[in-house]
């Protein structure tokens, strides 16, 4: 591919400047260069001193780099970009990920990168200036930029109490905010102290990226007849009640379906060997996600819905809340 002078010089001075910031080689080649011009908003003609900070989701970074220097990213290199260049500068402290929303769930659409204060102060004298006492500056400063930025993410984790009195804490998102509620909320009042929490998941990543576990009982689990089982045939969190013995299969909406008679079916089988007797709940945060999924939920199971936490909806039983027995 051609590129105008222009364009090269500026994609080989983005380069130099990742080598100086200390970055490993896979991470100062030509993809992260036209990245890091993209964070900049350099364009060939700008000057370096003009670099500024835009939130950039991973689209208008190839958009930028495609419309202003030629390099035509495919649609489906966004996830390179992201897992091989992006995490890189994150974790060397050169950008910020949602710095206008710390709280935005890590596998959201909506998620965005831009460049830290230090690193505009060093682009401010590049090429001709003090850089390299900023860079120099920057390197001595990074531990502690990086325990802050820490601080801030684990500060808007979402804290899950486990019954032995531990903590585990949850990224933060809509999806896990329920997970906590259902936790906190839904099992103190429908399962009580003789609960105990088998299994929750941590949407941070998909499931189909296998990320999904966060927190699980297997051996617990398999003394009940629960055969060891991948994420993705799971529940989003398995509460035992050990006084009634019965075990609770609780999915959590705000983007995933309910349990419909499609995934009551998969449920079934998967833990069809499990000895005691079992509940299905889909969970809500509220009415208007239950209205959307309501005509998709399976009959014989419970809805809960978080914002009116002190009642459930039961869906065509000759009971309230229990298990139903399966009929010839």
């Amino acid at each position: 591919m051609k590129f105008s002078k222009q364009q090269q010089e500026k994609h080989e001075q983005a380069k130099a400047l990742l080598t100086a910031l200390g970055l490993p080689k896979a991470q100062c080649n030509d993809r992260s260069g036209w990245v890091f011009l993209a964070l900049a908003h350099v364009k060939p003609s700008d000057s370096w001193k003009d670099a500024s900070a835009p939130l950039l989701p991973t689209v208008n970074i190839m958009e930028f780099i495609r419309n202003e220097y030629g390099m035509d990213y495919k649609p489906n290199s966004r996830e390179t970009i992201r897992r091989q260049t992006l995490h890189q500068f994150e974790q060397a402290r050169i950008v910020d990920r949602n710095r206008d929303d710390p709280t935005r769930p890590t596998n959201s659409k909506d998620n965005n990168y831009s460049l830290n204060q230090p690193i505009l102060a060093i682009l401010a004298e590049y090429p001709d200036g003090g850089w390299l006492t900023k860079v120099q500056e920057y390197k001595e400063a990074v531990t502690e930029l990086t325990a802050l930025y820490e601080r801030t993410l684990e500060k808007n984790k979402i804290p899950i109490s486990l019954p032995n009195g531990d903590t585990i804490k949850l990224s933060p998102g809509k999806h896990n905010q329920l997970h906590a509620d259902i936790v906190h909320e839904f099992c103190s009042r429908f399962v009580g102290a003789s609960g105990r929490l088998l299994y929750i998941g941590d949407t941070a990543s998909s499931r189909n990226e296998g990320g999904k576990l966060l927190f699980m009982e297997a051996e617990y689990l398999e003394s009940l007849g629960v055969p060891p089982m991948s994420h993705d045939k799971l529940p989003d969190v398995i509460v035992y009640d050990k006084d009634r013995e019965w075990l609770f299969l609780i999915e959590a909406v705000t983007s995933h379906g309910p349990v419909s008679p499609k995934r009551w079916i998969e449920l079934e089988e998967a833990f069809k060997d499990c000895k005691v007797s079992r509940v299905y709940v889909t969970a809500f945060p509220g009415r208007a996600e239950f209205r959307k999924n309501a005509a998709d939920i399976a009959w014989e199971t419970e809805v809960w819905i978080a914002d009116n936490p002190d009642h459930m909806i039961h869906f065509n039983g000759d009971r309230f809340l229990g298990p139903y027995q399966k009929k010839n």
